[in-house]
């Protein structure tokens, strides 16, 4: 762009417009064919097995789906071996202990404090430090929460463009306030403190499924979805 008499020429033309750039990688990668919505995670969805796949991801599983065993075992079958290939890829037991806690909440929803007692005598820690652990991090339930576990970003960006209101909307259409259990047990309505998506507020985690541009208005079609 140059200059001339005090006016700013117009940007060469072979420069990509606003209205070229679709705001996501485009069709590109592994799957060429999804679009923004299934690649932003609103209609498209993957599997992955309890196993966890090749021993380099095992450690790097969902951990907030639907189905909740409270009472379930932890380290059996499956679980069991995803644990075995997260163990692999670390030098001391000590370093696995944030999958492991993963891998606990995944089954049972939430890290009771006899979880964080099973995980520490599975990885050989002192129940202390792992309570000490899975308390430092917000990522890490420690009570109940609902079938759902719905995050709602309120920090900067999203703030700024309404991301209170998306908040105080799941809030009134699950009937609960804030970190309760909704009376049919489907519901819990969390507040983020970032949920890595300043470019496309607000943002919003439900369980391992991530949603973006969220509006005020649109909280009852995605609550309705996830029926």
């Amino acid at each position: 762009m140059t200059q001339h008499g005090g006016k700013l020429d117009s940007p060469p033309s072979s420069w990509p417009s606003a209205q070229q750039n679709p705001g996501f990688a485009g069709d590109t990668g592994e799957f060429p064919a999804l679009t923004a919505d299934d690649v932003r995670g609103i209609t498209y969805v993957g599997t992955r097995p309890e196993h966890g796949g090749h021993p380099s991801v095992a450690g790097t599983m969902p951990y907030q789906v639907p189905p909740k065993q409270p009472e379930g075992p932890i380290f059996t079958g499956e679980y069991e071996e995803r644990l075995q290939k997260v163990l692999t890829r670390y030098p001391d037991r000590q370093a696995a202990l944030l999958p492991a806690l993963h891998l606990a909440q995944e089954l049972r929803g939430h890290l009771s404090p006899e979880s964080m007692d099973e995980v520490a005598a599975r990885l050989q820690l002192a129940p202390a430090y792992v309570r000490g652990v899975a308390s430092f991090y917000t990522m890490y339930n420690l009570g109940p929460v609902g079938k759902y576990l719905v995050q709602v970003c309120t920090n900067i960006s999203c703030n700024l463009c309404g991301g209170d209101a998306v908040l105080e909307a799941f809030l009134e259409h699950t009937g609960t306030e804030m970190g309760e259990i909704s009376a049919d047990g489907r519901f819990t309505v969390i507040e983020a403190e970032c949920l890595g998506a300043c470019g496309f507020p607000t943002a919003v985690q439900i369980n391992e499924r991530f949603y973006e541009n969220i509006r005020p208005e649109e909280v009852p079609a995605v609550l309705e979805a996830l029926k």
